[in-house]
């Protein structure tokens, strides 16, 4: 072996080789083999070592195979995330915590008849914000951690209440959700509005009815009737910083007091008012005759209506001072008369009447229907002539005077069709509540402590605004004349991306319908980076 120098006379580079001699055979000569180690450094004239090459040794990751996953509808849930803004906010509430939520969000959505169990076999198929799988464990850790986080979720509510228009009506309702575990603190038996003979607790959602997305919810316990809500969501508003507040409820929230806590806190409403009221029946006695006339006729919502403007009888107790203020305020009760309705009402009645009689003649009394035997039949019995059933026909009669109308009382709209209009508008409290018991999973609670009740219903309520987005814009192109919900989160989600390592990501094939249902639910349809 010898070292040898050579000079590039272009560069003026002396290289330096290290240099080994050997045969060459075929040639029957002396050749060598060079490798270059170094180049001389022109002032000291010392040898200065290369730099090792690289190794072209294939590490194993760089042999691992492209992962196809799924990508189609979690791409739809990421765009409507950042359109909403709901990705910012929970980055901005949960900075250790958002991917995680929204991952299980994404799973509730789209995988909904499947416990959070399967989660690890969903992850492993499909593209999402965490990327990762959470076993069963880790998500009850991260429901605990959400439960004690209150006002890291105050704060996202506030954020997600700022981004409603201001002048939409806020539709506000509750529903129950019953329970098995009745260790829970806030599973009480009460009334239960599906008839369910389990322990529950209450759900209350406020809705924006122009936007048609939930930014509020709150738990309670299912002995809490509706009527008695409506002051501690009033205290809430303010916890919020929410201001210039229109609120929509229906009936159940009617009392007197809660009109004149509305009064007190300067709010407008528009709630729905029982027709047994003195204030209703007064009036609704007074217009019964000429309501149905031509000139109270709406026909784009196909009923007969008219307001009457009155003054309500204001009053708030003065603690300090040890009086009650009272003062006429300005409402208006809108009566309406809907024919379709009254033959609804009138096909129930006779229905039910049936029933009784059926169960009087055959001695299967309910007990249940005691007070209604009572009510609408004279029963006697006598050896010779067996059971006699006779109807109270007056009774029957002044039951069915009121089929068909309604009321709505309101301190804002006059109109008594763009106060129907608003009223109608509620009804997206009541899907929204059959999202969450049907899609996502909470139609029975299956959680042992009250940190992964309140975790897992924060998920859930994340996972609901999405589905609410979702039907709004199905509802505003008419998709749901040819598709259903889980059709269309079908379609996109057999949607592919490739990856490998050194590679950009790549889309599968996306057909045009696939394509025309991005468009048409307002997202860019995904291409390759």
């Amino acid at each position: 072996m010898a070292i040898v120098k050579q000079l590039d006379k272009r560069s003026g580079i002396t290289y330096v080789y290290e240099s080994i001699a050997y045969w060459d055979k075929n040639k029957q000569q002396s050749r060598a083999h060079r490798k270059l180690i170094g180049k001389v450094d022109k002032t000291s004239g010392a040898i200065v070592p290369t730099r090792p090459r690289p190794s072209k040794t294939v590490s194993h990751s760089q042999l691992r195979p492209v992962r196809r996953s799924f990508f189609g509808a979690t791409y739809l849930l990421d765009a409507l995330g950042k359109q909403l803004e709901l990705e910012e906010d929970l980055r901005k509430c949960f900075p250790e915590l958002w991917d995680q939520i929204l991952s299980i969000a994404y799973f509730l959505i789209l995988e909904s008849n499947s416990p959070l169990s399967r989660f690890p076999k969903w992850a492993s198929l499909h593209q999402h914000p965490y990327g990762s799988s959470i076993p069963s464990q880790r998500s009850s850790d991260l429901f605990a951690a959400i439960s004690e986080r209150e006002e890291e979720r105050y704060h996202f509510f506030r954020l997600q209440a700022k981004r409603r228009i201001e002048k939409e009506y806020w539709a506000y309702d509750s529903t129950s959700i019953s329970s098995y575990s009745e260790c829970l603190r806030q599973v009480k038996y009460g009334r239960n509005k599906e008839h369910d003979h389990l322990a529950q607790l209450n759900l209350l959602l406020l809705f924006g009815e122009h936007s048609g997305l939930p930014f509020y919810y709150r738990q309670l316990p299912g002995n809490i009737p509706d009527v008695t809500t409506v002051r501690r969501l009033l205290s809430e508003m303010d916890f919020l910083s929410l201001k210039k507040i229109h609120l929509v409820m229906d009936r159940g929230f009617y009392s007197k007091h809660n009109l004149n806590e509305l009064y007190r806190k300067h709010l407008k409403f528009l709630i729905g008012a029982k027709l047994s009221l003195r204030l209703v029946q007064e009036q609704l006695a007074k217009v019964r005759g000429t309501l149905k006339q031509w000139d109270h006729y709406l026909e784009a919502s196909e009923v007969f209506a008219t307001c009457i403007p009155l003054k309500w009888n204001y009053e708030q107790e003065q603690v300090r001072k040890g009086v009650v203020l009272q003062e006429e305020r300005r409402i208006y009760l809108h009566l309406y008369y809907s024919s379709e309705k009254a033959q609804e009402d009138e096909s129930k009645l006779m229905k039910l009447l049936l029933q009784l009689q059926r169960e009087l003649q055959h001695k299967e009394r309910n007990p249940v229907h005691e007070t209604l035997y009572e009510r609408y039949f004279h029963v006697s019995e006598s050896p010779v002539r067996g059971v006699k059933i006779l109807a109270k026909q007056e009774i029957i009669n002044d039951s069915m005077k009121n089929y068909g109308y309604f009321a709505l009382l309101s301190n804002e709209v006059k109109d008594p069709e763009e106060a129907l209009n608003i009223y109608r508008s509620k009804d997206i409290v009541e899907k929204a509540f059959g999202n969450l018991k049907e899609r996502l999973s909470m139609r029975r609670m299956l959680v042992s402590s009250e940190h992964s009740l309140n975790g897992k219903l924060f998920v859930q309520f994340i996972a609901l605004i999405y589905l609410s987005s979702i039907k709004k814009r199905m509802q505003e192109q008419n998709l749901f004349r040819t598709y259903t919900l889980q059709e269309v989160l079908d379609e996109l989600d057999g949607i592919e991306c490739y990856e490998g390592p050194g590679h950009r990501q790549q889309v599968g094939e996306i057909t045009k319908k696939q394509t025309e249902l991005y468009q048409q639910l307002g997202v860019e349809p995904p291409t390759s980076l």
